[in-house]
């Protein structure tokens, strides 16, 4: 049966019940739903703990995808008990670091709009993010900064729309990955618009993101390398200019 995966509509969602239908040989865990995010486009997978009946816990390592994005496995830690096919458990997401990564992966969708060039490649992290771009052009990192910095104190609202298939391969050019073509084939695609009527940015994207773009914080571009004649790096963090965050 397939899974009901609850992120996609709710990503504030933290915690639910969900009942164990297969455990594979790796002790992987697939349920009948989850709220568990999967590896996926650069966004690493959520982890948390499974909670039993008695209160006892399994600690999850890693949230995956099976032969299809339809297919969710949480991954315990290693020496982790394994539970029952047929048990129903209460999943919860490791809440801050879920939110970090919600905040920086709508920071990335802020950066491609700041800097509007084909994305060759990008990686959503607790403390930095990267995005590369297909570009030869020099500019100053303190600039970008600034200008993300205007769209966060804007607050623009982000929030989800869904096309279906046909109605996203009619329009290609919302597309700013120039080698990682959307997930298509379930029917629908999710667009994360970021504006009123998507008037900052509209671009299919499957990660979890905050709902106003003042959650993300103060962020700040901290290098810009050269990747190769027509490639530019941009790395991301968390905090002012000059620190950690």
């Amino acid at each position: 049966m397939p899974v009901e995966i609850l992120y996609r509509d709710d990503f504030y969602l933290s915690t639910t019940e969900a009942v164990v239908t297969a455990i594979h040989e790796d002790g992987g865990i697939e349920l009948d739903r989850t709220c568990f995010y999967a590896t996926s486009g650069g966004q690493p997978g959520d982890t948390g703990f499974l909670e039993r009946a008695d209160g006892a816990k399994i600690q999850l390592g890693q949230t995956k995808h099976g032969a299809t994005k339809e297919t969710v496995i949480h991954v315990p830690l290693a020496g982790e008990p394994q539970p029952l096919v047929g048990e129903k458990l209460t999943l919860h997401v490791d809440w801050p670091r879920r939110y970090r990564l919600m905040r920086m992966h709508t920071a990335c969708h802020l950066l491609s709009v700041v800097c509007q060039y084909p994305i060759t490649g990008a990686a959503v992290g607790e403390e930095e993010s990267r995005v590369d771009f297909d570009m030869s052009e020099t500019i100053d990192k303190d600039e970008v900064t600034a200008r993300l910095m205007d769209l966060v104190r804007q607050n623009h609202p982000v929030y989800v729309q869904w096309i279906t298939d046909e109605e996203l391969a009619a329009n290609p050019g919302i597309v700013k990955s120039k080698n990682v073509r959307p997930p298509m084939g379930m029917g629908r695609v999710s667009l994360v618009c970021i504006g009123e009527n998507s008037s900052i940015d509209s671009q299919p994207c499957g990660g979890t993101h905050v709902s106003e773009t003042q959650e993300v914080g103060a962020i700040h571009i901290a290098k810009i390398e050269k990747k190769g004649k027509e490639n530019r790096r941009f790395r991301i963090r968390f905090g002012e200019p000059g620190t950690e965050g």
